[in-house]
């Protein structure tokens, strides 16, 4: 949809500092300032930066299709959360498996994404069951008291009612009596608890042993039972499965193990860093044991040699644990890190990724995951590979002011997602206002207003529309808005200007 020029200001933001604070370990190409507001430039290196969580990919996936009929030059795709996945396809110039008719977000398949663990809702299932069960005699009664109700307005209105009082009176004796109950209790009741059981220990069996099998776990039983409440493996599923779609393209051969594909895949961008379509690539996952955020890049020179060998924190020891080069040998765990940024923390179960034993981790395995309020680090690490101007993309639309509130979402995974959503674009806007200074020009792509939270894979309503609201619909919103809010305003001015400056000239 078209958006007027109010919305188009509140929504599109590029700026340049005066007198940039630039750290004194920032890249000397992300320190070059201005003293005037300059336009999109395609001489300088861009970087196309994606955030979000979730259903964000999709709208992702709509802008990359504008600025990829556009023809503008990207130099670098970085991302976090889900933005990994566009991201990812990106760098090797396969965006357009996103929004094809066959894409990544036009399947069937997205429905699936983050539900509820399936151990869990196997245990909803039979817990209700059980319960429907024990309540049976109860319901009984319930029923029998409205039916004797009926019947007495049927014998009042001259109407035959014995049938009904007859027929209510056997259920009732028939749902008390002893032997129906004996009957119940173990046949339907015992049962379902026994496989409810069974369930759960299976779960903690599996847990236990794919955790085993990495590094030693602990606490208390119940807790490991339970786990993380949201299933991510679907979604990391799904991925690995779009991503090996792509590189094989119309070969049929077998999908080889996530350890090779990862490989593959880092093989296949450094060959073709350079070549048209294919970009340099930055991702920023959380580590969940070394307390600290970690940036796996592919980079082509000299920009690699900026990034990897500057210093931060206390020297370039911390450096080398944090910046892991996908070219040497970090590489085997690069597409673990890809997808460990689909793991959410707390929510889902973190990725187990085991680094090099000549590398700076010594081969330890740590928990790697996301972290939604990370966009002010995946910034700071842009500007280290030599990007000079961003293109923001986020799904979150700019905060409400007053008479703005809407109803709260009462289901358990909106809940969430209103929370991750909240957090996230409060750590957006810090993260774009002290980061502004380390480019020349920062320009943001994002909806006015979208109804879809991080988890509402099948649509969800719209109050504001009062109509329910389709992932597909979130496709072609990021596209228009990549059209409306960059394109035109932003790409055509640049040509105008050039155009001018040579008719002067």
């Amino acid at each position: 949809m078209a958006l007027g020029s109010s919305s188009l200001s509140s929504s599109l933001r590029f700026t340049v500092s005066d007198r940039p604070a630039v750290p004194t370990d920032t890249p000397a190409s992300a320190q070059q300032t201005s003293s005037t507001t300059r336009a999109y430039s395609p001489r300088l290196r861009t970087a196309l930066v994606l955030s979000g969580t979730g259903t964000a990919g999709a709208y992702h996936a709509g802008v990359l299709r504008a600025l990829h009929e556009a023809g503008v030059k990207i130099d670098v795709t970085a991302g976090r959360g889900i933005g990994a996945v566009g991201a990812s396809l990106a760098a090797i110039d396969g965006a357009q498996d996103l929004w094809g008719s066959t894409g990544l977000w036009q399947g069937s398949r997205t429905a699936h994404l983050y539900q509820w663990r399936p151990v869990l809702r196997l245990t909803a299932r039979v817990l209700g069951l059980a319960l429907t069960v024990l309540l049976l005699p109860l319901a009984a009664v319930v029923v029998g008291a409205l039916a004797s109700f009926v019947a007495y307005l049927l014998r009042v209105s001259a109407v035959p009612s014995d049938a009904i009082t007859t027929a209510v009176d056997q259920v009732i004796e028939w749902a008390l009596s002893p032997g129906a109950v004996l009957t119940w209790l173990p046949l339907v009741v015992a049962p379902a608890l026994l496989l409810l059981f069974a369930l759960q220990l299976g779960a903690f069996g599996v847990v236990w042993l794919r955790a085993r099998r990495h590094r030693r776990i602990h606490g208390a039983l119940w807790s490991t039972l339970l786990g993380s409440p949201i299933d991510a493996e679907a979604a990391q599923d799904w991925f690995v499965d779009g991503l090996w779609k792509l590189m094989r393209g119309g070969a049929s051969v077998a999908q080889p193990d996530v350890k090779d594909l990862g490989q593959r895949y880092v093989e296949l961008l450094s060959e073709n860093l350079g070549q048209p379509g294919f970009r340099d690539l930055l991702i920023t996952v959380h580590d969940l044991d070394g307390q600290r955020d970690l940036a796996f890049a592919l980079l082509s020179e000299p920009y690699r040699g900026l990034f990897f060998g500057g210093e931060t924190g206390s020297g370039p020891v911390n450096r080398s644990l944090e910046a892991l080069d996908l070219a040497g040998e970090p590489g085997h765990c690069g597409f673990d890190a890809c997808v460990a940024a689909l793991s959410l923390p707390a929510l889902t179960e973190s990725r187990l990724v085991s680094f090099a034993s000549s590398g700076s981790w010594r081969g330890e395995t740590h928990r790697l995951c996301d972290r939604p309020d990370g966009v002010g680090r995946l910034l700071d690490e842009v500007a280290r590979a030599g990007v000079e101007q961003v293109i923001f993309v986020s799904a979150l639309p700019p905060p409400t002011g007053p008479h703005g509130l809407g109803s709260g979402r009462q289901d358990g995974r909106g809940r969430i997602g209103e929370t991750l959503s909240a957090s996230e674009s409060a750590a957006e806007r810090s993260g774009i206002a002290s980061r502004t200074p380390l480019f020349q020009a920062v320009f943001e792509i994002r909806p006015q207003h979208n109804p879809l939270g991080p988890f509402d894979f099948r649509g969800c309503y719209d109050e504001r529309s009062d109509r329910h609201q389709t992932l597909a619909e979130l496709v072609e919103r990021g596209y228009e808005d990549g059209r409306v809010q960059f394109v035109e305003p932003i790409i055509g001015a640049s040509g105008e200007a050039i155009e001018s400056g040579q008719t002067r000239s």
